[in-house]
């Protein structure tokens, strides 16, 4: 084969593989796109047109569903919200604290059993909360936590322990051993370390920690169903079921309802996706 006729199948082939590529970029995005955009619509319009017309946009939008649901006590929005921002909150003070201690101990620590301990801690990734929510509940049960938010909060704080501790176990282990040394001959204590030089080192780990545990206790649905049953306590995700099964007969009502309450998660992944991004591929390059 000939120099100029490789060159043209090499840029054919090229071509190809870029077209290949957005190709399946477009088609994830709309599958992805097309849901929140028929949301949107459905919330802007009235129930006679989003059954007459579901596909079109409102136009003229109608706001009326969406200022009722911030308006009517009756449908609990705010209450709603608080309650999830309370769990999503202290869940990821909760995290960050204990994942952060346990794999600073893992990782810049030696003592016997060290690596039996870590593989209790490992095992806690193959039983998700799916399968032990039962004993979960029995557990809550006899501590008095039912209908409780501390119930969700301990055990959503404790099903993201693992794997956080093995993210941030690799990150600290990467910190020049030089490093520790150089303080202890400075005067400072392990906590010291910690406190003052490895956590500042480490902050795209914690954010990206952060920003994953405030997502996934956000959009949690499962524990707060299974341990939450006073509806003045009910976080966002409950909160919604409980709505769509309140008001499916109308559904630009409850179309209304779940938009409210996504818009939320997309103004944090907005503003955390950087943060994840760069913290989880900063520990693959460091690992």
């Amino acid at each position: 084969m000939n120099r100029p006729t490789y060159h043209l199948s090499w840029r054919a082939g090229r071509f190809f593989q870029r077209f290949l590529q957005y190709s399946v970029l477009i088609v994830v995005a709309v599958i992805v796109f097309v849901p929140i955009v028929m949301l949107a619509f459905g919330a802007l319009k009235t129930r006679g047109e989003l059954m007459a017309h579901p596909y079109t946009p409102p136009v003229p939008p109608r706001w009326e569903n969406i200022i009722a649901i911030l308006r009517t006590p009756r449908y609990s929005f705010w209450p709603m919200l608080r309650n999830s921002l309370m769990v999503m909150v202290t869940t990821t003070a909760g995290v960050l604290v204990l994942c952060s201690m346990a794999a600073f101990v893992f990782a810049r620590m030696e003592f016997r059993f060290k690596g039996l301990a870590f593989q209790l801690f490992t095992l806690g990734l193959m039983f998700p909360i799916n399968i032990a929510i039962l004993p979960v509940y029995f557990v809550l049960r006899q501590l008095v936590l039912i209908d409780n938010l501390w119930g969700v909060i301990i055990v959503q704080t404790a099903f993201q322990l693992s794997g956080n501790i093995i993210i941030l176990r690799g990150f600290f282990a990467a910190v020049p051993a030089e490093l520790q040394d150089a303080a202890y001959i400075d005067g400072c204590n392990a906590f010291d370390f910690f406190w003052r030089i490895l956590l500042p080192l480490t902050k795209p780990a914690l954010a990206a920690v952060a920003a994953l545990t405030m997502i996934i206790s956000w959009n949690d649905l499962l524990v707060p169903l299974v341990v939450i049953n006073n509806d003045k306590l009910w976080p966002l995700p409950l909160g919604v079921m409980q709505f769509q099964g309140q008001y499916g007969q109308d559904l630009s009502l409850v179309s209304a309802f779940v938009a409210l309450s996504a818009i939320p998660t997309i103004i944090f992944y907005i503003f955390a996706e950087r943060q994840i991004i760069s913290g989880l591929t900063a520990g693959a390059v460091k690992g």
